[in-house]
């Protein structure tokens, strides 16, 4: 017996435990021993952290394994539960108003600790892209009072903002030079 095609009248339900249809914005400095305050950074679409850490955990855990805690800033974020369990896997979250302002810290199974760089949701979309491709480069050891600290005069004008939060390739760096030249 085969069944008709569902019609839906109203939009499906979404549980907080689904992933998002919507690129993640991390970047991630290369693994290998670094310096700086920062291993990477993270641009979050909104201060509700139980609602973003799901997506940020899955890609991490490719590269950290299972990532059980999570530490924070409590000024950074709208009130946060106590733990989360996405995809039935138990994180807490630690909430301190000692942590530095602007990083959230993964701390995996075997100790390992990532330390990313948090911009803020409501920055302004180049801004945000030249703050996050700043705190990975390698050797930057700028602090992340500084990483904030963007001078838009210095960012690149061109569309790959655009498509980077649209979820598009941004070109390499010579590539983006040449499309400035133009």
């Amino acid at each position: 017996m085969t069944s008709a095609p569902h019609l839906f009248t109203t939009s499906p339900v979404v549980t907080a435990d689904e992933q998002p249809r919507y690129p993640l914005r991390l970047r991630l400095r290369p693994k290998a021993l670094t310096t700086g305050y920062v291993d990477g950074a993270w641009w979050p679409r909104s201060r509700d952290l139980a609602a973003e850490l799901p997506a940020l955990l899955a890609v991490l855990a490719v590269r950290l394994g299972e990532i059980p805690r999570v530490s924070y800033n409590l000024t950074e974020w709208d009130t946060t539960p106590a733990q989360i369990s996405p995809d039935g896997v138990r994180v807490r979250l630690s909430g301190f108003w000692s942590r530095p302002p602007h990083t959230v810290d993964l701390i995996a199974g075997d100790r390992h600790r990532l330390t990313l760089l948090l911009v803020p949701p409501d920055t302004e979309p180049s801004a945000a892209h030249h703050t996050m491709m700043r705190a990975v480069l390698r050797g930057n050891t700028d602090t992340v009072e500084d990483l904030l600290r963007v001078d838009v005069g210095d960012a690149p004008e061109s569309t790959t903002d655009v498509r980077e939060t649209e979820g598009g390739q941004i070109p390499s760096q010579t590539t983006r030079g040449r499309e400035l030249r133009r």
